[in-house]
């Protein structure tokens, strides 16, 4: 009998055309999140307008979807480890495709909050799947490269709800952009037909045949043999409580710092995807001209995140995010002080960089600190506890936004977190991380014998 370690066939893998599918379906996923999540700060100051709420009042829309956001992290990334991740994607893109368009069709603030929440379940449970299942089918030493190079997709579909804005607000009013995000629910039979299932789902479920054939994907030189085993290592099986495993082995201090991390760089991320419009407006800039500093924004995260993922395959993940943080410390701060245009523009593309980006690049994190069987999990309770900073964001910054304040005031206020984060990701304990204590977990695990011919198979 062969017994074939999959979590080693899949670090051990060479790139191929099996990661590229998987590669693409996550990251078209992750801009249609990433449109459904930018489009209500683009259409904000027209919602605001048409409805006739205040800053304050619109600070309570914005989070109505964070909210479910919140919920939806924790709950749909908890439930993926136990239905299957690919069916919890699918449940995830059907809520926030129909829910945001349902927004659109809205003319009073509760019942497009009502909207915004569903729709806010379903972005926020897509978020820890997709991370966990790039992080599962990624080689190792790639791994970061490819989490972040697929989550730069976040901000892409902010880049393009910002450039679909400009010309679908002012043609067809605020609906057609809400409207418009409806079609990624037609790309659910694909997602079915085509990704891949998460592989200790497939062992718990005795699903041989599909194990197989991705076994023969990972690696075209394995043939499948009648008494084939698949296995993962001890500390990668689906256990019956696997919240619990997030605190034990050592780990529970670090998971504490990641919800710290996480709350204070998500509330960055939608202090300035949900203001940076209407506060640059504020200063002076037309509409357009604010509008393009999203797409500065959102095209800096984008070199943020894959510029931190290459540095973090690289160079330690946790010293390069303590780095970025910094970096965002710094020129979120600098934003609320006069400055050339250009440099006006360099500063939204670094705190783009080092807020949305460094936020892709702590997701990649979480995915390589925790045990594959309860990774979406440890994402998505870390992603769910860090929606509270992004639900309270738009509301602090809106509060501050209705006092007028200075312009350095509220700026200053979105970098503070920063700080905070920096200091939580310098205390986590890297030696806790399942990175560090694979190798000796694997080898109690598999009986390796001298006839193996890749160290993935051993004979019996």
């Amino acid at each position: 009998m062969r017994h074939i370690d999959l979590h080693k066939l899949a670090d051990e893998a060479r790139f191929n055309r099996f990661h590229r599918l998987v590669l693409f379906w996550c990251a078209l996923i992750i801009i249609c999140d990433g449109y459904d999540l930018a489009v209500a700060g683009i259409a904000l100051p027209s919602i605001m307008k048409e409805m006739g709420v205040s800053a304050t009042n619109a600070g309570f829309m914005v989070s109505s979807a964070l909210f479910g956001m919140m919920f939806g992290a924790i709950f749909l990334g908890t439930v993926a480890d136990k239905i299957g991740r690919r069916r919890a994607i699918v449940i995830c893109v059907a809520l926030f495709s129909i829910f945001t368009a349902a927004a659109g069709l809205m003319r009073e603030p509760i019942s497009f909050s009502a909207m915004r929440f569903l729709a806010g379940l379903g972005i926020g449970g897509v978020m820890p799947n997709v991370v966990a299942q790039m992080t599962e089918y990624s080689p190792r030493r790639i791994r970061s490269t490819m989490v972040t190079l697929m989550f730069s997709g976040y901000a892409v579909g902010g880049m393009l709800a910002a450039l679909l804005g400009k010309g679908l607000i002012e043609a067809y009013g605020w609906s057609s952009v809400f409207l418009a995000a409806g079609l990624p629910v037609l790309l659910i039979p694909a997602i079915l037909k085509s990704m891949p299932e998460s592989m200790p789902f497939l062992i718990r479920s005795n699903k041989v045949d599909e194990l197989r054939q991705i076994a023969s994907r990972l690696d075209p030189d394995y043939r499948p043999a009648p008494g084939d085993h698949f296995a993962l290592p001890r500390e990668d099986k689906v256990v019956s409580a696997p919240i619990s495993r997030l605190f034990q082995e050592g780990r529970g201090f670090s998971t504490v710092m990641f919800w710290i991390a996480f709350f204070m760089c998500l509330f960055m991320v939608y202090a300035l995807s949900s203001w940076l419009t209407k506060l640059m407006a504020g200063a002076g800039y037309s509409l357009g001209s604010a509008l393009t500093f999203v797409l500065v924004l959102n095209f800096g995260a984008m070199v943020g995140a894959v510029g931190g993922g290459w540095l973090a395959d690289r160079f330690h993940i946790k010293y390069v995010l303590v780095g970025m943080y910094v970096l965002a410390a710094i020129s979120i701060t600098l934003l609320g002080f006069r400055v050339s245009t250009e440099l006006l523009f360099l500063l939204v593309g670094l705190a783009g960089a080092s807020t949305i980006g460094t936020q892709i690049v702590t997701y990649a994190y979480v995915g390589q600190f925790y045990p594959m069987a309860v990774r979406a999990t440890g994402i998505g309770w870390a992603s769910g506890v860090g929606r509270s900073g992004a639900i309270l964001a738009p509301i602090v910054i809106g509060s501050l936004v209705g006092l007028a304040l200075p312009l350095q005031l509220n700026f200053m206020a979105i970098a503070v977190p920063a700080v905070i984060a920096a200091i939580a990701v310098a205390m986590i304990n890297h030696g806790r991380s399942i990175g560090s204590q694979k190798k000796g977990s694997v080898e109690e695990h598999r009986d390796v014998s001298p006839a193996s011919p890749r160290s993935a198979l051993a004979m019996e």
